[in-house]
């Protein structure tokens, strides 16, 4: 089972349909005890930095997810769950997780496309994401696959954990992390077969991580 923690920042039931319908079985929840017997974690959200990390200091989940992901439990967050793995968001200027060295940004608001117009910020739609190094998420993935993104702030982690580059005005860390605990600007539910993908391949890691602590 995994487990879509709960801290009130919303798209977790998103989350949770993507997963039934890949016939994944998963928990929207909060319980300590339920998120360390899953085989997996899911740290989605949408919404401020500032607001979700007083949820989660609050309510003690930010220990509870350091401590799980110290002890190798997969994770994969989205979105802002995605931006406050980070040490700090430039967001209600927050210090935030610190699972991985590095800090969320806001575009800048001088952005130009590539004809030299004014870009819109947030970073709203579609977008293709430039895979920079290999990893099992992107199992039975193309190149030319796209993912819905909607975001003002970008990740920008320490260079060797970028794994995946979209441009929007400028080239931004999309995807980072390392083996088994990964981040990902976009959202993975919101983006057809390749999203489904990504979730299926992360379950599919979860379940052979489980089988070889097994042996």
């Amino acid at each position: 089972m995994l487990a879509i923690i709960d801290y009130q920042a919303g798209n977790q039931t998103s989350v949770k349909r993507a997963l039934d319908h890949l016939g994944i079985p998963s928990q929207i929840t909060s319980d300590p005890k339920v998120l360390m017997k899953a085989l997996g974690l899911i740290f989605p959200g949408v919404g401020a930095a500032g607001q979700a990390m007083k949820v989660l200091s609050k309510s003690g989940l930010d220990r509870v997810m350091i401590e799980l992901t110290s002890q190798g439990r997969p994770m994969l967050g989205i979105c802002l769950g995605c931006q406050i793995m980070l040490e700090y968001s430039q967001e209600n200027d927050t210090q935030t997780l610190g699972l991985f060295p590095g800090q969320t940004v806001m575009f800048p608001d001088n952005l130009l496309d590539f004809d030299q117009r004014p870009i819109r910020v947030p970073h709203m739609g579609w977008n293709t994401v430039a895979f920079k190094k290999r990893s099992p998420l992107w199992e039975n993935l193309e190149p030319t696959d796209q993912f819905y993104f909607v975001h003002s702030y970008y990740p920008n982690p320490a260079k060797e954990l970028i794994l995946g580059v979209t441009w929007h005005g400028q080239d931004f860390c999309s995807v980072y992390g390392r083996e088994g605990l990964w981040a990902l600007q976009f959202h993975p539910e919101k983006s057809g077969r390749p999203g489904l993908t990504i979730l299926k391949n992360f379950f599919r890691h979860c379940l052979e991580g489980e089988k070889n602590l097994a042996k």
